[in-house]
């Protein structure tokens, strides 16, 4: 079975720069798993690879579509799968690299079949307190409500949605998945203390203020954004100050905090993947140092490096 290495971990952990440095040392090329980093024109909030790193190494699904449009986790693997087959045939081991955990589940584990977001009716149920949303899905789909938090509004209206709309327990939809993509996926995660990394975080916020995330927010607002887009973290933030919600202190403290908050999501996410190779980098910020420790699980799976 053809081999494909997945290289994850929550934002900040440094994935990029040793991404990078694996994909010369394979002569391969990188396919992101950001489900941000697909929009044109977002890419101080996104932290994409800079033009000089994608001229080092050939990157995928970056830069595909307009924040106009609206994109899938199917549809993402419908792009990706071209991609790697393609790469199989040059004899390269695609790397894919990103911290969007559904995209990683669906070419892994299959996707759910659910329907699609329906924001008027998100908003309509954003009008109820999260308690009473949760006793309602209580009774509609028990099983699902006992794997959601009871203050996981973000959940609960997704879950309350899916039943609502398909007239079925979100539990029963769930059991039809799509099928994974048939590779032997090599995944190595990254992982540092999280005092570190959410110094990291502090550090990154603050140089993308100064790189111009607000002049960037300011010319992504006028070219009539998706919902979705808008909801990336940095670009709601400054969104919400612009339109004068916020002082600008307030939304970069902001920023700071639901990036942690990301973090700590994303931390969670991964540890429901399944053979996961965790490599605690704590203290290390040399890709080169991160590479070497990477390579030997890679030798394992037989791969010459």
């Amino acid at each position: 079975m053809n081999k494909v290495i997945l290289l994850v971990g929550p934002t900040c952990v440094g994935k990029t720069e040793t991404s990078i440095l694996l994909a010369k040392t394979l002569k391969t090329e990188i396919i992101s798993a950001d489900s941000m980093q697909i929009y044109k024109h977002m890419d101080i909030g996104t932290e994409k690879p800079s033009p000089k790193q994608r001229k080092e190494v050939k990157h995928h699904m970056i830069d595909i579509i307009e924040p106009s449009e609206s994109y899938s986790a199917g549809r993402y693997v419908e792009d990706v799968t071209p991609i790697i087959n393609r790469l199989h045939k040059q004899n390269k081991i695609p790397i894919i690299t990103g911290g969007t955990g559904l995209y990683i589940k669906a070419m892994t584990r299959g996707l759910f079949k659910g329907p699609s977001a329906d924001w008027e009716l998100r908003t309509e149920l954003l009008k109820e307190d999260t308690a009473s949303l949760y006793m309602r899905l209580k009774g509609i789909d028990p099983e699902t409500a006992s794997q959601i938090m009871p203050n996981d509004t973000r959940r609960i209206i997704r879950a309350l949605e899916v039943c609502i709309k398909s007239g079925k327990k979100m539990s029963e939809i769930k059991k039809d998945l799509t099928t994974p993509l048939p590779y032997e996926f090599i995944k190595i995660g990254l992982t540092r203390d999280r005092k570190e990394l959410y110094q990291m975080i502090e550090k990154r916020v603050d140089d993308m203020l100064k790189r111009g995330l607000v002049e960037e927010v300011k010319k992504i607002l006028l070219m009539n954004p998706d919902r979705t887009p808008m909801q990336a973290i940095g670009y709601k933030e400054i969104a919400a100050y612009l339109e004068g919600q916020y002082s600008l202190d307030e939304a970069i403290w902001l920023i700071k905090r639901n990036t942690k908050r990301y973090a700590k999501r994303q931390f969670t996410w991964f540890k429901k993947e399944e053979g996961i190779h965790w490599i605690d980098i704590t203290g290390i910020t040399d890709a080169g140092v991160v590479l070497e420790k990477i390579l030997p699980v890679l030798r394992e799976y037989e791969i010459d490096v």
